[in-house]
């Protein structure tokens, strides 16, 4: 028997598991590509008692960019230097 799992992460609200026995690779990454997966921890594969992370591989096949997390601290960035740029045309 083969499955896949999806972990979705809510942050706050929890985690939830997606499993279906008769969902397939491709519907998975039709899933994620089209946005109806968001936040996922984590895509696992399941073979008889193998388990494989195939996450990478289904981001990589759905063609989502990765985004890095440091594109918060850029904007903080910009507005800090706005900040002070305002701050000294005052002076």
């Amino acid at each position: 028997m083969q499955y896949l799992v999806v972990m979705i992460d809510y942050g706050r609200r929890g985690r939830e598991a997606v499993v279906d026995p008769e969902i397939t690779r491709r519907e998975v990454v039709s899933r994620v590509a089209s946005g109806e997966y968001k936040n996922i921890s984590f895509i696992h594969e399941i073979t008889d008692f193998a388990v494989e992370d195939i996450t990478a591989d289904i981001l990589a096949e759905a063609a989502l960019p990765d985004i890095p997390a440091v594109g918060a601290d850029l904007q903080a960035s910009r507005f800090d230097h706005a900040r002070d740029l305002r701050k000294h045309q005052r002076a």
